[in-house]
C-alpha cells in the first residue's frame, strides 16, 4: 500500500473540511473478517471544485461506495488502498463506503485474540499511525478533524468500548452505540470488543473504567485501587496544572493482549498492554514504570488529543511532551518518589544510544524532513520520547516553572480541538516567558547528537577551580555536585554543596572558582537537569571506584553510572574494568532502579556482546556472584540488621524489589544448572521467593538454554500454566533448546510461516540466539541466512513484523566481521522496507561498537 506523502496531505487539507464520520462495525461475521460501513460527511472549500481527492480503505473485500447517493466504480476508481473521488463539485458531500476487513494478529487495525486460557477472543483496535483504514475509510491525516459517532455490533455478553461513552440498544441484543465525539484526528479512532472484565467507578463527575480479559479479572481486581489512584490523582493534577478541563466524556483503560505499544492515548479509551496486569510478583520500580505509563496517556489527553499536531514531523509535540509530563506527574501527585532515578537509567540511555547512530534525527525535524507516514514511523524512538522529555526537563530549567506552564495554557487554549505545530508550541513559551524561546529551540530541537562536559581540575593557594570543557553547541543549565569523603567512612561520601552553572551554547571552556581544597568528586550534571554525556577528572574517577555506593543520593548515582556506561560503550573504560566497580558497588546498591540499569547492561551488553567469547563464562560467575551478594544483604536487611543493601526495617528502601531483582539476573547469569535445578524442584529460592509463573518461566529458559531441560519439561510447564503469557514462555524456551531440528523449526517458524502472532513470534526471537550456543548456531548457518531470510518476510507482513524481525530475531550474541559485512551489503540492495531498514541500521551500529569495544581488551 502506498504510504501518505506529506505534500499529499496539504494538498487534501487545502481541499477539504471534514466534518462527521458515522461508522458501523459489525464483529459478528466470524474469525477472519469483520463487516465495516462508513459514511462520512465533508465539503470542498469555495473555490476548490472540480478537483480530484481520495479516502484511504484497506480491505480484504471493498463491497461498493457511493458518492451523494451515486454508486462509484470502485473498480476503476479504487486501488493501492486509496478510493478516488473525482471532479469534486464545491460544497458538502457525503461518501458512503460498504467493505469487510480482515482482524490481525500483528497488532495493527483491529486486532483479534484468542484467550489459550479459556477460549474467549477479545478484540480492540489500533489505528495508529496510518491503519485506521483497516478498520474504516477515511482521509486518514492528522489534521482532517471530525466528529465520530460509532456503532458497534457484537456477538451478546460482549462489552464494547468507544471513545465516547457506549450504551447497549435495549432490545437489540449485542448492539451498541458510542456517544459522538468532539473533533478528533483519524488515528484516535478507538473499539475495544469482547467479555472483558470490568472495575468501574467515577470520579469528578466522569466514568473511569479498567478492562482485561476475564482470565486475567482475579489479577486486575487486585491491583484495581492502586491503578484507579494513581489515575485519580493524575487527573486532578493535570487539572491543577492546566486551564484547559478534561476535553472528553469518560475515561477508560483497557489492558489488552498482544499490543505493541506500551500504550496509545485513544481520547476516552487509552489502550495498555495487559503485561501491566501483574500476574507474578514485581518491584516498586515496575510499579512505578505502569505509573508512569498511566500519566504519559493521561496528558496526551491535552497535548496530542485536545490539540494534535499538524504533520508527523511534530511528532515530538505528542511524546516528548507526554513523557516528561509522565514523570513530572507521577512524582508529583502519587506516593511513588524517585521517578527521575528511573527516567536517568531506564530511559536516558535509550536516548544517548539512538542520538549517536547513524540514524539519529533531531528532536524536532525540519518541515519536509519526514515526506511520509512510512519514514514517521521510523522517528517514533528514544529521541522523540527520551531526548525529547530530557530537551524539555532542562527548558522548564532554564524558562522557571511559571513561565513554562503560562506557554503551554496559551498554547493549549489558543489551539484546542485543532492542530498545531512546533513554531505555534514554541511561539506560546515566547509570549508568556519574553525569552528567546525560537533561538532556544533552534539549538535543542532542530540539532542531532549529544554535548559533552569534561572537567579538569586544579588547586593552590587556597583556592580550587574547574575548567569545564564543553563540546557542542547548545546552551546548558546544570549543576556541580562536590563531593568529600567522609574521614571516618572511607566508603562514604558527604555532599558538600551544589553550584549552578549556566554555559552558554558558544562557550567551549566554563572556569568555576571556589575556595578551600578541592573536593573528592566533582559530578557535573548532578541532579540529572541536562541532555549531556559527562565524564569524571582523574581524583573524581578515582574516588568513585571506591565510594560510588557511598553516594548519598540515587539519582547522583545514577548519573555516575550513566557516564562509567558511556565510557565503556565508547571504549575508554574497558570492559572488565566496569565488571570490577559493578562487583564493588553493585551488592551495596539500595535503590531497584540503579541495581536494575547496571545489572542490565552488564548481563545483555557487556557480557553477551562487549566480553571476548573466551571471557564471557567469568564475567557471567562475577555477576552471579554480585546477584548473590545482593540476596545475602537482603537476607540480613529484611531481619534485624542493615545488610549489604543499606536497607534495614523502616528505611523506605525495597528490599523485596532488591531481592526479586538479584533472583532474576542471577538465573540470567548462571551458568551451572545445578543450583537453578534445585530451586525448580523447591518451588522457591532459599529465603524467598516462591517461584510463581513469570520466575518459573525464566528459569525455564535458561535452563532450555543450557540445554538441562527439554521438550517434556516445557510441555509440563505450559500444562501448569496454559495461558498467552505461558504459550509465549513455551515458544521462547523451545527457541532456546541447543537442539539443531528445534533451531530449525523456529527459524521456519520465524521467517516462512506466517502464523505466529506479533507475540509469539518476539518470543521465539527471544530466545533463538543464546550466547553459549555458537558452534550450533554457526553450523546451521543462521547468521549468514538471516539477512537473505528476513526481507521478504518484513516485506510480506508488515512494519510491526519488520521491527520484530529486525531487532530481536537479529544476530546480535554473533560479534564477528563477516555479519557486519553481511549486514551492510543488506541494507545497500534493494527490497528493504524503511522499518526493517531502520532496524538494521541500528543493529549494525551496535555490532560496530562491540567489535570497536573487543578490539580494546
Amino acid at each position: 500500500m502506498r504510504s501518505l506523502t506529506r505534500d499529499e496531505a496539504q494538498t487534501r487539507a487545502g481541499l477539504l473540511d471534514v466534518e462527521r464520520y458515522v461508522i458501523d462495525l459489525d464483529l459478528t461475521c466470524g474469525g477472519e473478517v469483520f463487516g465495516s460501513v462508513t459514511t462520512v460527511r465533508f465539503s470542498v472549500k469555495e473555490g476548490r471544485g472540480g478537483a480530484d481527492s481520495f479516502v484511504e480503505v484497506r480491505p480484504v473485500e471493498l463491497l461498493g461506495a457511493e458518492l451523494d447517493g451515486v454508486a462509484l466504480d470502485t473498480e476503476g476508481a479504487f486501488a493501492d488502498g486509496r478510493l478516488w473521488l473525482r471532479g469534486l463539485a464545491e460544497g458538502v458531500h457525503e461518501l458512503r463506503v460498504e467493505a469487510r476487513m480482515g482482524f490481525s494478529r500483528v497488532g495493527e487495525g483491529m486486532h483479534r485474540f484468542t484467550d489459550p486460557a479459556d477460549g474467549r477472543v477479545y478484540l480492540y483496535t489500533q489505528c495508529f499511525l496510518d491503519d485506521a483504514p483497516l478498520v474504516f475509510a477515511c482521509f486518514d491525516q492528522p489534521d482532517l478533524k471530525a466528529v465520530f459517532e460509532v456503532g458497534v455490533t457484537a456477538p451478546e455478553g460482549w462489552t464494547v468500548l468507544g471513545n465516547g461513552v457506549a450504551r447497549r440498544v435495549p432490545g437489540s441484543g449485542g448492539r451498541w452505540v458510542c456517544a459522538p465525539t468532539p473533533r478528533l484526528s483519524t488515528y484516535l479512532v478507538a473499539v475495544v470488543a469482547g467479555p472483558y472484565h470490568s472495575v468501574r467507578t467515577e470520579h469528578a463527575g466522569l466514568p473511569f473504567g479498567l478492562h482485561v480479559r476475564r482470565s486475567l479479572g482475579e489479577f486486575l481486581d487486585a491491583d484495581a485501587e492502586e491503578l484507579l489512584e494513581v489515575t485519580r490523582r493524575c487527573f486532578d493534577r493535570y487539572h491543577e496544572l492546566f486551564d484547559e478541563p478534561y476535553p472528553f466524556d469518560s475515561y477508560d483503560q483497557a489492558f489488552v493482549p498482544e499490543f505493541n505499544a506500551g500504550a496509545m492515548e485513544n481520547p476516552g479509551l487509552v489502550t495498555l498492554r495487559d503485561e501491566y496486569v501483574f500476574r507474578s510478583a514485581v518491584t516498586g520500580l515496575d510499579r512505578r514504570t505502569r505509573g508512569v505509563t498511566v500519566a504519559h496517556e493521561m496528558a496526551h489527553m491535552w497535548f496530542g488529543d485536545l490539540v494534535t499536531l499538524r504533520w508527523w514531523d511534530d511528532i515530538w509535540l505528542n511524546e516528548s511532551f507526554a513523557e516528561y509530563m509522565g514523570y513530572r506527574t507521577l512524582r508529583e501527585a502519587t506516593r511513588f518518589s524517585g521517578v527521575w532515578t528511573d527516567f536517568a537509567v531506564a530511559r536516558k540511555g535509550w536516548g544517548y544510544d539512538a542520538d549517536q547512530r547513524p540514524s539519529t534525527h533531531p528532536v524536532a525535524p525540519e518541515p519536509g524532513s519526514v515526506p511520509d507516514t512510512a519514514s514517521a514511523l521510523l522517528n517514533f524512538d528514544g529521541i522523540s520520547y527520551a531526548k525529547g522529555a530530557s530537551v524539555l526537563r532542562q527548558l522548564v530549567a532554564w524558562l522557571g516553572e511559571r513561565d513554562f506552564l503560562a506557554g503551554v495554557n496559551r498554547h493549549l487554549t489558543r489551539h484546542r480541538f485543532g492542530n498545531a505545530s512546533l513554531t505555534d508550541f514554541v511561539g506560546s513559551l515566547a509570549e508568556a516567558s519574553g525569552r528567546d524561546v525560537h533561538g532556544w529551540a533552534e539549538r535543542w530541537l532542530r540539532t542531532t547528537g549529544v554535548d559533552g562536559f569534561s572537567p579538569s581540575v586544579s588547586e593552590g593557594h587556597g583556592q580550587w577551580s574547574v575548567a569545564l570543557r564543553h563540546e557542542g553547541s547548545r546552551p546548558h543549565r546544570l549543576e556541580l555536585g562536590l563531593y568529600d569523603v567522609a574521614p571516618a567512612e572511607p566508603g562514604r561520601l558527604v555532599l558538600r554543596e551544589r553550584l549552578g552553572r549556566d554555559v552558554g551554547a558558544e562557550e567551549a571552556e566554563s572556569v568555576v572558582v571556589a575556595e578551600g581544597p578541592r573536593p573528592d568528586l566533582l559530578l557535573v550534571n548532578d541532579g540529572d537537569l541536562t541532555y549531556a554525556k559527562v565524564r569524571l577528572d582523574g581524583v573524581s574517577w578515582g574516588t568513585v571506584r571506591g565510594a560510588l555506593s557511598g553516594l548519598p543520593d540515587a539519582l547522583s548515582r545514577a548519573v555516575v553510572w550513566n557516564a562509567v556506561r558511556d565510557m565503556v560503550r565508547d571504549g575508554e573504560l574497558a570492559p572488565g574494568e566496569f565488571l570490577e566497580a559493578v562487583r564493588v558497588h553493585a551488592p551495596a546498591e539500595s535503590e531497584v532502579a540503579v541495581l536494575e540499569g547496571v545489572l542490565s547492561f552488564a548481563r545483555g551488553t557487556v557480557a553477551d556482546c562487549f566480553v571476548p567469547v573466551e571471557r564471557r563464562g567469568a564475567a557471567l560467575g562475577l555477576l552471579a556472584g554480585v546477584c548473590g551478594e545482593v540476596l545475602a544483604g537482603s537476607d540480613c536487611a529484611s531481619g534485624s540488621g542493615t545488610g549489604a543493601a543499606g536497607a534495614g526495617p523502616g528505611s523506605g528502601v525495597d528490599v523485596a524489589g532488591l531481592r526479586l531483582t538479584a533472583v532474576r539476573r542471577f538465573i540470567d547469569c548462571a551458568s551451572d544448572s545445578g543450583e537453578l535445578l534445585a530451586w525448580r524442584e523447591a518451588g522457591s529460592v532459599p529465603g524467598g521467593p516462591v517461584l510463581d509463573a513469570e520466575l518459573r518461566w525464566r528459569l525455564l529458559l535458561r535452563l532450555s538454554a543450557l540445554g538441562a531441560v527439554g521438550e517434556a519439561e516445557i510441555d509440563g510447564e505450559l500444562a501448569a500454566d496454559p495461558g498467552a503469557a505461558g504459550e509465549e514462555g513455551a515458544a521462547r524456551c523451545r527457541a532456546a533448546l541447543p537442539d539443531a531440528a528445534g533451531k530449525e523449526a523456529a527459524w521456519g517458524a520465524m521467517f516462512f510461516s506466517d502464523g505466529l502472532s506479533n507475540y509469539l513470534l518476539r518470543a521465539t526471537a527471544e530466545g533463538f540466539w543464546q550466547a553459549e550456543q555458537g558452534e550450533l548456531l554457526a553450523a546451521g548457518g543462521f547468521a549468514e541466512r538471516y539477512f537473505a531470510d528476513v526481507v521478504p518476510v518484513a516485506a510480506r507482513r508488515g512494519a510491526a513484523v519488520a521491527s520484530v524481525l529486525g531487532r530481536t530475531a537479529f544476530p546480535r550474541t554473533v560479534v564477528e566481521e563477516t555479519v557486519l559485512r553481511r549486514g551492510l551489503e543488506c541494507v545497500a540492495g534493494a527490497g528493504l522496507t524503511p522499518a526493517l531498514r531502520r532496524e538494521l541500521v541500528d543493529r549494525l551500529d551496535d555490532l560496530r561498537r562491540a567489535l570497536r569495544v573487543r578490539g580494546l581488551v
